[in-house]
């Protein structure tokens, strides 16, 4: 009985964690023009398109969440960088995660993609491409030491750094997330070429992926751009205070989720009022 009884609590928690945000039960676009609204963490977007899943440049994986819509932008960048990948013959490029039909949150896995302008990009390259049951179900490789230190050699391909080199000298990228010991990898091996790495930033996580994110399009008048990322290579002091231990607050402060654009909020009550 005491089983039965952990077992519904966890269920009924599992489901709670869950359970849909509004905009996940959106399941296609909404008409008009294309418009990147809000940030990229508070945010939606009208006139997404779905990025192709035929090509001979890229794959996308898990197509079952319907996570590989965005602003036409975003499809552009992809095609151009996964063409550009081609040229190079560094491999298959393998698309994660984009954003929703109409953007917004999502209830677990991601704080931004919420506007259509974010796309998870996987840092390996198969020469092979993937069946579908490996796309449905993608392993990742960690390329990070369990130390959190240094990039696993044996798992580190110079078509990675090359990968992720081209995407950031692309000129609608303006952020490339990935984890410190990765930036730290190619801070190390960059040489002389070096102004491509200020758009390369350290970040929780990505140990497998890089998260690129372009500037708001034109057009987008409601798009919220961040700030420029620092001048230099953020290769010295502020790389290496990601190495440090950092000490837990003792005093977590929760916060409630800021109120939506007000676009995006009259475009779900314009749409839940519909059904």
């Amino acid at each position: 009985m005491k089983n039965g009884i952990l077992g519904l609590i966890a269920l009924m928690v599992s489901g709670s964690v869950m359970a849909l945000t509004p905009w996940q039960k959106i399941d296609h676009p909404v008409s008009g023009a294309p418009q990147a609204v809000g940030g990229f963490a508070n945010g939606c977007i009208i006139g997404a398109q779905p990025l192709p899943l035929n090509s001979p440049d890229y794959q996308v994986m898990r197509t079952d969440q319907r996570r590989y819509f965005g602003h036409p932008d975003l499809l552009a960048f992809i095609q151009r960088l996964s063409n550009k990948a081609n040229q190079k013959a560094l491999g298959t490029v393998l698309i994660g995660d984009m954003a929703m039909p109409a953007g917004g949150r999502f209830s677990s896995g991601h704080a931004s993609h919420q506007s259509g302008l974010d796309v998870d990009i996987w840092l390996q390259l198969p020469r092979q491409r993937w069946t579908a049951q490996q796309l449905l179900k993608p392993q990742p490789i960690d390329l990070v030491s369990a130390n959190g230190k240094q990039v696993v050699d044996r798992h580190w391909q110079p078509q990675i750094a090359s990968l992720i080199k081209m995407a950031a000298q692309d000129s609608e990228v303006t952020r490339i997330f990935v984890n410190p010991a990765i930036k730290l990898r190619l801070c190390q091996d960059a040489g002389a070429d070096r102004d491509w790495l200020h758009k390369v930033r350290p970040w929780f996580g990505h140990r497998a992926h890089m998260h690129v994110r372009l500037r708001c399009p034109a057009g987008s008048l409601e798009c919220l751009d961040q700030d420029i990322p620092p001048a230099g290579d953020g290769c010295g002091a502020e790389l290496a205070s990601w190495f440090k231990p950092h000490q837990p607050n003792a005093n977590p402060v929760k916060t409630e989720p800021p109120p939506l654009p007000p676009t995006c909020q009259a475009l779900l009550d314009n749409h839940f009022s519909r059904r």
